[in-house]
Order: structure tokens, then C-alpha cells, then sequence
């Protein structure tokens, strides 16, 4: 059921619209969509085609200087995941003179200058480290603030991926209105259906990695097309849900990428489960040398198991992410579709960047709970 009350709605640090989506599903009003990367503002554009003119490749911080858009903006809730890599357990460098560690801040600056109802905002696990900051900034806007560590798989994503989500109202309002938010997100799932990586690949065509390297401009039909015309008819409650039951007539971005002999055969030697470290590959395991910092450059995904996190570290390769039953890593439909974006849902740029977008996106069906959740809010109090 849809809500009658609307919410309009500023995403910024937007990238590929996981985030947005669900709201725009549900019939919300996208007020601005904000990121500063090329290829993400094309892609939200691609999909969200009603709302061009409101999509814009632009830096937070310089349009915060746009102090005339601020006046007479009635704004219900600003969301955003401002960039996170500093703060990532990912990032095996220091992480304290990362300057992306400060862009929550902006993010701030624009909640107080817009002066929403709501504010959420997602990032890794590695915010916490300034979780009492954020929440004292907010307070010093007049926002009361909380967070909770959202587990993807909880909500019917079939991935292991945990994050952080700031949730802050007015203080004018009631603090109950935190607790019922996050309460609302428990009951959700207690009651949503538990999916698995077999269930985000059924159906997909059967593909080999590319042959040539560097070879950009060609397609194949063994390797796979960017728009290739979808024939098969076999679904299943996971692909229902993501898709909302539509028929998908098209496979976006279902290609493979190059991988050379020898990891070819590795792919092929594993098991599901086996990493770097697996006997199987003993006398071909390049990197012997460097002991377990290489633990994780092979593994191959299990079918009846959730998946590991997808990231944006598939844009340098797919090694990590080894396909259960064909010899080569995951296509940026299969990561895409791990992270519960629906079928018709198309990534713009190279298959670098489509892996980047992906990885760094919030899970639209996730994002889905979050909006149900404002929405019982909303409904009930405003």
C-alpha cells in the first residue's frame, strides 16, 4: 500500500540511486539528486528519467554556496551515504588523514541549511569511530539523533553486508519517534523471507570469460552483451521481489570480463568455499611468497549460502568473487542483482565503473524497508 503522504526528498553523495530508488517506486518526490561523479549522475539519469533537471554533477561543498536554494525549501528528508573508503575495514592504509573522513560534515552543513524533517544517513561500519561526533553536530542543529548496525541479509538481501544508519528527527518532536523507526526496522525482519546467492543468479545465461584483454569495444556472444534480449521465463519469489513482478524483456550489463589461462584454472580447480589456500590450486597459486595477506585473492562463491560483500574492489578485478558453477567472477548484473537492484535498473560507463557504482550503492531493497518505516511514521505523527 502506498502512502498518501508524500515525502519530498534530497539524496546527496546519490552515486548510482540504490538509495533513492525505492522512494521514487513509492511514489515520492525527488527535490535534488547530488553526487559528483559523472558516471553515477548518468546512470541516475538513465533510470530516472522524469527527473533530469533534478539531477546534478556537482561537488556538496561548492553547492552549499548556493544559499538562495535553501529559502522556502520545504523538505521532508535529506538521506545521503557521503563517501566512506577512509573508513572502510577495507582500507588496509591509515585511515586518519583520509580527507573522505570529513565529508559527513558537509552533509551536515546542508541539513542545517535545508532544515528537513528527517535525516538519515548510511555509511560502513569504520563511522563509528565518529558516530558521538555526528550525533553532537546534529544536536547542535537542533536534530536528535541514534544508529543502528543494519545486517543486509536480515531484510531478504542474500549478502553478508553490515552498515551504519544514522536516524535524526527535530528536537521539537517526540524522541520516541527514533525509537518506533528503528523498532519498526526489527519487526520487518522478523517477518522477511531469508534469500541466498542461488536465488539472485537463477536464470541468467551461462557465460565465459572475454578472450582478449583491453578489448573494449567488441562483444561476444559467449562473453555476454551489455543489452542482450531476456528469453528466459524462469523466475523465482527472490527476482519477483526485486523486479515487483514485472516481465523483463532485456539483461542489462550481464557481461564477463577478460581473465587470463591461469585464472581460468583456478576458477576451475576450486570448490565452493575454496580460497587461496586451498590444495587444489597448490601448484598454480601465484603469490606464495607473501603468506596470508593472500588468503582472500581467490574464492569462489557458494550457491546455497549468502554472499560475501560486494564492493567497489571488483572494479580491479573479480578474483574474490569467483562464480559457484562457471569458471569466472561475477558479471555487474550478477553483483547487481546480489545487491537486490532490479533487472531493468542499467549502469552507465565501462564495466569498471559499472562494478564501482554497484559496490558502492545501498541495497534498493533495503532502502525499501527504511521508506516503509518513514512512511508508518509520517503517517502516524505528521
Amino acid at each position: 500500500m502506498i502512502s498518501n503522504k508524500k515525502l519530498n526528498f534530497i539524496d546527496l553523495f546519490c552515486g548510482a540511486g540504490g538509495l533513492s530508488l525505492p522512494f521514487k517506486l513509492r511514489s515520492h518526490k525527488l527535490i535534488l539528486a547530488l553526487d559528483n561523479d559523472k558516471t553515477c549522475i548518468s546512470t541516475l539519469k538513465h533510470n530516472f528519467r522524469y527527473d533530469k533537471t533534478k539531477i546534478i554533477n556537482e561537488n556538496v561543498k561548492n553547492f552549499l554556496s548556493k544559499k538562495n536554494y535553501f529559502r522556502n525549501l520545504n523538505l521532508d528528508l535529506l538521506m545521503g551515504g557521503p563517501p566512506c573508503q577512509g573508513f572502510s575495514t577495507a582500507n588496509r592504509q591509515n585511515i586518519i588523514n583520509d580527507p573522505r573522513n570529513e565529508l559527513y560534515k558537509y552533509f551536515i552543513k546542508f541539513a542545517q541549511y535545508s532544515k528537513p524533517k528527517f535525516i538519515l544517513i548510511e555509511n560502513v561500519i569504520g563511522i563509528r569511530l565518529k558516530a558521538d561526533d555526528i550525533i553532537a553536530k546534529l544536536n547542535e542543529i537542533d536534530y536528535i539523533a541514534d544508529y543502528r548496525v543494519l545486517q543486509a541479509s536480515d531484510f531478504g538481501i542474500p549478502q553478508n553486508r553490515k552498515r551504519v544508519f544514522f536516524f535524526a528527527i527535530k528536537k521539537s518532536e517526540k524522541k520516541i519517534l527514533l525509537e518506533n523507526f528503528f523498532q519498526t526496522l526489527e519487526e520487518y525482519k522478523k517477518n522477511t523471507k531469508k534469500y541466498f546467492l542461488k536465488d539472485a543468479l537463477y536464470g541468467l545465461r551461462v557465460l565465459k570469460p572475454k578472450k582478449f584483454k583491453n578489448d573494449r569495444k567488441n562483444e561476444y556472444f559467449e562473453s555476454g552483451f551489455n543489452i542482450e534480449e531476456f528469453n528466459s521465463k524462469k523466475t523465482n519469489s527472490y527476482l519477483n521481489l526485486i523486479n515487483s513482478n514485472k516481465k523483463i524483456r532485456y539483461t542489462f550489463n550481464h557481461m564477463a570480463r577478460f581473465n587470463n589461462k591461469r585464472d581460468i584454472e583456478i576458477f576451475s580447480r576450486l570448490p565452493q568455499g575454496g580460497d587461496s589456500t586451498h590444495s587444489s590450486i597448490k601448484s598454480i597459486m601465484p603469490y606464495k611468497s607473501r603468506g596470508k595477506i593472500f588468503k582472500d585473492k581467490y574464492f569462489k562463491l557458494i550457491n546455497n549460502k549468502i554472499s560475501k560483500t560486494i564492493t567497489s574492489h571488483m572494479k580491479f578485478d573479480c578474483n574474490m568473487y569467483i562464480h559457484p558453477t562457471q569458471a569466472r567472477g561475477l558479471t555487474p548484473r550478477e553483483a547487481a542483482r546480489i545487491q537486490s537492484f532490479p533487472d531493468d535498473y542499467f549502469f552507465e560507463g565501462t564495466k569498471a565503473q559499472c562494478y564501482s557504482q554497484i559496490g558502492n550503492a545501498v541495497p534498493p531493497l533495503l532502502s525499501r524497508y527504511i521508506c516503509l518505516a518513514l512512511e508508518k511514521i509520517n503517517d502516524k505523527n505528521f
